[in-house]
């Protein structure tokens, strides 16, 4: 357990006046085109709480976009990692095998959906998984073309580029893209043309039929989609999209890959988002919650997929690090002995009843989705489903002054996500959506 006191407690204004002053080096420092959730310089950070250093205890609702789901500096991370460090920091792999890589390899085959033989390979970030997957998925079906959705977001490579939906900020004056992408609408129950029951019914007889007919069957390496959608605006498609997809991969011959970059370890009540309805998934790309905040990205899959690829065809210098394996362990250890997806199913319960409470008071408030300790609102002027970017902005400002970090997200940038770190005390997650609330009321 963190030593860090668990509430939130604000000693000057947000930011400080320290923090002013180690800001303006930020912005002499570092380029500006890096963007800043919330106007502060951390300390430290635990539990539910990140502690800038003018000694405001802010509540953390973003777990560094879903990274620290253990929690920051969690005991047996630290642990490992300290061990680690003393033991060496770096051989490269592919130079001088070591265990930690291997033994991270061995709980992702154990740990992610179905019974058949998997392997893994490890790399650096979220974005290098999802291009190593396409790669593999390439190089296993000799076919090239790849099917992504609207509204999803898959990193910032020029590859990944090309297949995230959201052109600002992610893509603008960064092309050319990678060729042989092809987007598809994404079933969005509250956008759908016709609304939720009309998705429900069509949308994917309408999307496989596009994809067979615009791109043809044969000339299809992979189909990637993420299961619960991200910077997208955390869409949950109806029931039966995913396994439809999938079914239709696998009758001919197509890789399914699911993104799971920022869904996976425990983050919505289980330990990958594509178990809620039973989908296996040839390969699955991992990043963010694996290693308890080092940096470490995996994929893994069938293993007759990923052994397909010629020798040292794959890998990376950094790729597994061992420090960050041994930071792997720790979070897998974390999450199995501490039961966190249960704690995420049980914060979900706690997340729905307040953001639906809003939603049935506010009508600026469209839309609540998500599934366990990954949850949002999305906001539109009252009376329609028209996207309201303002309100959006308005509450995460409301929340930062009063001590809450929120973060943002969605196509139109209208909605508010909730990554709360799974180790959060139940009594200051309650907190932190009563000054939710409190900001949409000034509404």
């Amino acid at each position: 357990m963190t030593s860090i006191p668990q509430i939130r407690s604000l000693v000057t204004a947000i930011p400080g006046p320290r923090s002013l002053e180690l800001l303006k080096r930020r912005n002499d420092a570092v380029s500006l085109s890096l963007g800043m959730a919330i106007p502060v310089i951390v300390e430290r950070a635990g539990g539910g709480v990140i502690v800038d250093v003018d000694g405001n205890s802010i509540i953390d609702m973003g777990a560094g976009i879903a990274v620290v789901n253990v929690g920051n500096s969690a005991e047996r991370v630290v642990a490992n990692i300290k061990a680690q460090v003393e033991s060496f920091t770096h051989s490269c792999f592919t130079v001088a095998p070591y265990m930690g890589y291997i033994e991270v390899c061995e709980e992702l085959n154990r740990l992610t959906p179905g019974t058949h033989k998997k392997k893994s390979l490890l790399v650096n970030s979220g974005a290098e998984a999802i291009e190593n997957a396409v790669k593999i998925a390439r190089n296993y079906t000799g076919r090239q073309a790849v099917v992504v959705f609207e509204h999803s977001f898959h990193g910032r490579t020029n590859l990944t580029m090309g297949m995230t939906a959201k052109n600002m900020p992610y893509k603008e004056g960064f092309g050319p893209f990678a060729p042989e992408i092809y987007r598809m609408p994404m079933a969005y129950p509250y956008r759908w043309p016709g609304g939720t029951k009309v998705c429900e019914e069509e949308a994917l007889e309408f999307v496989l039929h596009k994809i067979e007919k615009e791109i043809d069957l044969k000339n299809i390496a992979a189909i990637v989609i993420e299961p619960i959608l991200g910077e997208g605006g955390f869409i949950v498609p109806p029931k039966g999209f995913l396994p439809g997809l999938s079914k239709f991969a696998a009758e001919h011959g197509i890789v399914f890959i699911a993104d799971e970059v920022q869904t996976g370890f425990a983050r919505t009540g289980q330990m990958f988002a594509v178990e809620e309805e039973g989908v296996v998934p040839d390969l699955i790309a991992m990043a963010k919650g694996i290693a308890g905040g080092l940096p470490l990205a995996a994929v893994t899959g069938r293993a007759e997929i990923m052994d397909a690829v010629h020798g040292s065809g794959l890998g990376g210098t950094y790729g597994g690090n061992p420090i960050s394996c041994a930071a792997a362990l720790g979070t897998f250890a974390t999450i199995a002995e501490d039961d966190l997806c249960k704690r995420a199913q049980e914060m979900g319960v706690i997340i729905s009843d307040a953001l639906n409470a809003m939603k049935a008071k506010y009508q600026v408030v469209g839309e609540v989705r998500g599934r366990g300790a990954m949850q949002a609102i999305e906001f539109v002027i009252p009376g329609g489903i028209e996207p309201n970017a303002s309100a959006m902005a308005e509450v995460i400002k409301f929340c930062q002054v009063n001590g809450v970090l929120l973060l943002s997200a969605g196509t139109y940038n209208n909605v508010v996500r909730l990554l709360p770190p799974l180790v959060m005390p139940f009594d200051l997650l309650r907190e932190a959506l009563d000054i939710l609330d409190q900001a949409v009321a000034t509404l």
